[in-house]
């Protein structure tokens, strides 16, 4: 399948690392042009270079904290201004924050609902209206798996990607009469920075892919490894395009069946 997103502009936040980063070069890599915005300029710098490499003057990144209402209007703003509109919004910043409910206090609460649902809420008001009067749109919100089956100890992750599900479904109802397409995407165990840096903390000796498969084995993935961050890429991708254009409001497991709930 021949998959172009030529003439589209993406907004990927959390695009400098892992899933985002490999979303934004999937992305470019077939046609769009792609705004990323994180919160390290290293990372976002590296990125940027490797998405410009690929598509030169398509490509924009913005050091941004989401978790901030003039984060999320700046940076929407600045990639209209650089290409025109936002036609595909990628809500991707989070971080996996989980504890034990009674240790958990407000301020880490409010930090992580700002951060994975304020984030895509804000974001998503600013582009619905602009995509509504085009009749064209896609949002992709990136949630995991917790969000459909969340297990103790996960809070307040867990809370805040089911809170981000629901809100899928509500914009993809209120999206779907204008060609507003909008879906979740529910990842389990990728291959990312975070677990480089885990690797570097608890076992520095060992071989990073040994490591990891062993992980993959103790923490029950069925397929017996962790996923790539460009298989991700590949249905966020498809989802964007022209060829998803009759899937919204659903929430796609991709997570090589560690989840118990379809």
């Amino acid at each position: 399948m021949q998959i172009s997103m030529t003439g589209r502009t993406a907004l990927i936040t959390g695009g400098s690392d892992g899933m985002g980063r490999a979303m934004a070069l999937k992305f470019a890599g077939a046609g769009a042009s792609v705004a990323i915005a994180a919160r390290r300029q290293g990372p976002l710098d590296e990125a940027l270079a490797a998405i410009e490499a690929m598509a030169p003057g398509r490509a924009a990144a913005f050091s941004a904290d989401v978790g901030k209402v003039e984060d999320c209007e700046r940076i929407y703003r600045d990639t209209v201004a650089r290409f025109g509109a936002v036609d595909i919004l990628v809500n991707n910043a989070g971080t996996s924050q989980t504890g034990k409910f009674e240790e958990i206090d407000d301020a880490t609460w409010q930090a992580d609902l700002d951060l994975k649902l304020f984030a895509a809420i804000r974001l998503s008001r600013l582009a619905l209206p602009d995509m509504k009067a085009r009749g064209w749109g896609r949002i992709v919100n990136v949630l995991n798996v917790g969000a459909k089956a969340p297990q103790a100890g996960s809070a307040p992750t867990a809370v805040s990607r089911a809170a981000g599900m629901a809100l899928t479904k509500v914009l993809a109802g209120e999206g779907a009469p204008h060609g507003v397409l909008v879906n979740a995407l529910l990842t389990g165990y990728i291959r990312s920075g975070q677990w480089v840096r885990r690797h570097a903390d608890a076992a520095p000796d060992a071989d990073f892919d040994t490591w990891l498969g062993d992980m993959a084995g103790k923490l029950g993935v069925p397929l017996g490894r962790f996923g790539e961050a460009e298989e991700f890429a590949n249905i966020a991708c498809f989802l964007a395009s022209d060829a998803g254009s009759y899937i919204t409001g659903t929430a796609i497991n991709v997570d090589g069946n560690r989840s118990p709930v379809v």
